[in-house]
């Protein structure tokens, strides 16, 4: 019998995502470096060895056990508010330590797929995935190329994490252009500039914006808020919109984000000034931006993850220039 997963959000990560599999990934790549046809041999004779060896929390962590924790508030008989899904290259028998570690973190993670080397991102729509979270650049670009769903490449877990993710409650950071928002005001800065960017963003700011790859992601966060219990002080979840814009290109943001029918708890328009004290202060279990020059800075602090471009993207070209 299939479950309807339409009104929980669901999350697909990839196993280096979720634990800290450095040491493995390493040690493959050092046997692929010396002898490729040996490699995974190499690599399956290390994960057979350690497989009952617990595997400490990737980036990725917080963010899962955090969601898992939403689905006490779940009606009995209904579907999960939150489902995860565990998504991994390793085949099967490697796959093992993984779900030992699954087992003794205490992670209510009950649905996982091992393709033994073959894409991953193939298999996001059978499960339903709205977020897949991965280390494999590769992997991203994929999705993000299909649309499939909104993806990430997470950053080395942060150095302060313990002191700097929320406790008791699901936080959650987004940059604006080119992650909620199409890349199309973006560009105009780029080409145009700064003032060109402001005066064209105060023009059409009864215009909303397009949607950017992480939009559906919104919208079924703002779904999973409304399933959830609200009080006069906090909700279960909470949201905040992290920006490099200022006035008067606010406007369009606040508007836009109406027009969806969405709302985000605190919104940071920070004209230029650096990201990372606001993000260690609004403490989230993940921050997602498309720029480097914001999340090298934010991924010592806080789990963050990067928002590729898409192949075709005219920004990704301007970017890279």
């Amino acid at each position: 019998m299939s479950v309807d997963l339409s009104d929980t959000l669901v999350v697909g990560i990839s196993a280096t995502a979720l634990f800290d599999m450095s040491e493995s990934d390493i040690l493959y790549q050092q046997a692929h470096r010396d002898n490729p046809e040996s490699a995974v041999a190499v690599y399956r004779e290390h994960m057979l060895k350690y497989e009952d060896e617990l595997l400490l929390p990737g980036t990725g962590f917080p963010l899962v056990k955090a969601l898992l924790s939403l689905n006490r508030y779940a009606e009995p008989k209904q579907p999960p508010l939150v489902e995860v899904v565990v998504m991994s290259r390793n085949s099967p028998d490697t796959g093992l330590r993984v779900l030992h570690s699954i087992r003794q973190h205490q992670l209510q993670i009950t649905r996982s797929a091992f393709t033994a080397g073959e894409s991953v991102p193939d298999y996001l729509d059978a499960f339903d995935v709205d977020l897949f979270l991965t280390t494999r650049i590769d992997d991203a670009q994929k999705v993000i190329d299909s649309r499939a769903c909104a993806a990430a490449i997470l950053k080395q877990p942060p150095l302060e994490s313990e002191n700097n993710i929320s406790e008791g409650q699901v936080r959650i950071a987004f940059d604006g252009d080119a992650v909620l928002f199409s890349e199309e005001s973006e560009l105009v800065y780029k080409t145009e500039g700064l003032e060109a960017f402001r005066a064209h963003e105060d023009a059409h700011q009864d215009e909303p914006l397009q949607d950017g790859p992480y939009a559906h992601l919104l919208r079924k966060l703002s779904k999973l808020q409304g399933r959830l219990p609200q009080s006069k002080d906090t909700s279960p979840v909470r949201i905040a919109l992290v920006t490099a814009r200022d006035s008067p290109a606010d406007m369009r943001v606040i508007k836009t984000l109406r027009s969806w029918g969405v709302h985000v708890d605190e919104a940071f328009f920070l004209g230029g000034v650096g990201k990372p004290k606001v993000l260690k202060a609004f403490r989230p279990h993940i921050f997602f931006d498309d720029q480097d020059v914001h999340l090298d800075a934010a991924a010592l602090l806080v789990p963050s993850g990067k928002v590729l471009y898409r192949s075709t993207s005219l920004l990704k070209e301007k970017v890279e220039d």
